[in-house]
Formats: C-alpha cells, sequence, structure tokens
C-alpha cells in the first residue's frame, strides 16, 4: 500500500477554504482505498506553515498513477495552483507493524 500525502501552504489566509474544497473533489476518483483532506490546526511549537494536508491511500503504484492521470485531477490542480504557495509531496510504503517488537 502505498501512503500519498500533500503539504499545501496559501497565498493568502482568506482562500484557504477555497483551497481545501477544491482539493476535496479529489474524493470523487475512485482510485485511492482513502482520501481525505484536512485543514492543518497550527498546533506545533516550532513550525506552523503548513496550511492544508491531503491524505490518501493506494493499493500500488498503478493505482497511484491512475489517479494522477484522471482528468479531474488536472482540473483540480489549475484550480488550485495559483491560490497556493507552496506543495510538498511524499509517497510512502506502508510498512505492516511488526507484532511483539
Amino acid at each position: 500500500m502505498i501512503r500519498h500525502i500533500v503539504f499545501f501552504t496559501v497565498k493568502a489566509a482568506v482562500d484557504v477554504e477555497t483551497v481545501r474544497s477544491g482539493l476535496t473533489a479529489l474524493g470523487r476518483i475512485q482510485h485511492s482505498r482513502h482520501f481525505e483532506v484536512t485543514v492543518n490546526r497550527k498546533v506545533d511549537l516550532y513550525a506552523n506553515d503548513i496550511d492544508i494536508v491531503v491524505y490518501a491511500e493506494f493499493e500500488d503504484d498503478a493505482a497511484l498513477d491512475a489517479f494522477k492521470a484522471h482528468p479531474l485531477y488536472e482540473a483540480t490542480t489549475r484550480a488550485v495552483r495559483p491560490l497556493r504557495e507552496l506543495r510538498f509531496s511524499a509517497d510512502v510504503l506502508a510498512v505492516p507493524e511488526t507484532v511483539g517488537a
């Protein structure tokens, strides 16, 4: 399983909800096992720069690639890109927890 995690900063605070709402539309793409978009609570003691977090789970690389190839993904990117400042993405393999370790 692949965990797809994306962090966004938004140029203007008034646009955070617009970006969150736009990114939420990606949840309609059927290739993910789990998909959520949340606004950062900004309670960290050291850094609170991130405004929005996207977290999704995909069965494999093919599912993630299909998600990114979907027309809604491209449309969402076009709508959100002008409002965001930074985007950091990580795709990590989920490692089964070791029992009794």
